[in-house]
């Protein structure tokens, strides 16, 4: 997931819903038992924090007023969680509210990794996941169609949609797409499940192809040190620590190549940007992001081996960076269009 620094949502509260109005709008009428959206958010960096900011702008443009709370606070709002004009969409941390909750959907972002999580935390998202399903009046939606079957065929959750995540809106605004595509980039945390450690030196390899060609690595993690100690100060492997979005967007358009080696992505929500700013992406053989854009598959998306083996991995990255460099249409993933549908759910 992105680590961009998200914009602060909009803080009117919720409480005044009575003495508001959602501001007119000439789309197609949402269900007038809901006039507000509570969303739980997450880390101030991070997927789910930059799902629910642009979630929440998707349902202001639909007219309704919307309000992205953390989940330590979100606990002591139980006014909005009880009123049922207010639609609220609880990410995974947040479940556990939904019994006190009316009008609720829950969010799985994902499904339970314990190599990745640890038992406790896997144990309490099951738990979380299981309460969605007997609540009869809450609804449970995976972000893709491969958290879907997971949930469904290891652990034998009822999911009752798939909504796949909105596109922030600054991907989607035209711009100059014909910058020097010089970086071979990687954004995300550095952490071991991201596999960047293996993929490095398959990446130090392709630039031998050419010259001009650098690498870019934008986030942080706990493997920052180790991974710049094993590109042993070589000026071409460029770290720069998380940055802002907008900056992120300008790092891929100089971008040849998107490259993410995790094999477990429940979406991918940065396939999607790199795929909108004109980017190649190759991506494990696994995950979410295979449903993004099946039909450039072999084309401006390449497969990389699950085992990361050095030629087969060199390989895939030498027809991404010959790919043709053409921004992928986002319709699709606009804000307000996945807000529809996550009204759609409404009780």
């Amino acid at each position: 997931m992105t680590p961009t620094v998200d914009e602060a949502p909009a803080q009117t509260s919720l409480s005044s819903l009575t003495t508001q109005s959602a501001r007119p709008h000439a789309a197609a009428p949402v269900p007038r038992t809901i006039q507000a959206v509570l969303i739980s958010g997450g880390r101030e960096t991070g997927g789910i924090a930059s799902f629910a900011v642009a979630l929440a702008a998707g349902f202001e443009d639909l007219g309704l007023q919307a309000e992205v709370v953390s989940p330590a606070e979100i606990v002591h709002r139980r006014k909005e969680l009880q009123d049922r004009r207010i639609l609220k969409i609880l990410s995974t941390t947040a479940v556990f509210l939904a019994p006190i909750c009316s009008q609720v959907i829950c969010v799985a972002h994902g499904f339970p990794l314990p190599a990745a999580q640890g038992w406790k935390r896997t144990l309490a998202i099951l738990a979380s996941f299981k309460l969605a399903n007997i609540l009869p009046a809450c609804r449970l939606v995976a972000v893709s169609d491969y958290v879907a079957v997971h949930l469904r065929g290891v652990y034998n959750f009822r999911v009752d949609a798939v909504i796949r995540n909105p596109v922030h809106s600054s991907f989607i605004q035209g711009g100059d797409h014909h910058e020097e595509r010089r970086y071979i980039t990687y954004v995300g945390r550095l952490h071991p499940a991201k596999n960047i450690a293996h993929l490095l030196p398959v990446l130090r390899r392709l630039l031998e192809d050419d010259p001009s060609l650098r690498i870019g690595i934008i986030g942080d993690g706990p493997l920052r040190s180790a991974l710049q100690a094993q590109a042993a100060g070589d000026p071409r492997v460029e770290f720069h620590g998380s940055l802002e979005r907008a900056d992120v967007r300008s790092w891929l358009r100089k971008t040849r190549v998107f490259v993410s080696g995790n094999a477990m992505e429940p979406f991918g929500i940065t396939y999607l940007e790199a795929l909108s700013q004109g980017c190649a992406v190759a991506m494990p053989a696994c995950g979410g992001g295979l449903e993004i854009a099946a039909d450039l598959i072999g084309s401006q998306v390449q497969l990389l081996p699950l085992s990361f083996e050095l030629t087969a991995s060199l390989a895939a990255l030498r027809r991404a960076a010959r790919a043709r460099s053409v921004p992928m249409s986002m319709d699709g993933y606009r804000a307000a269009e996945v807000a529809r549908s996550y009204l759609s759910l409404a009780q």
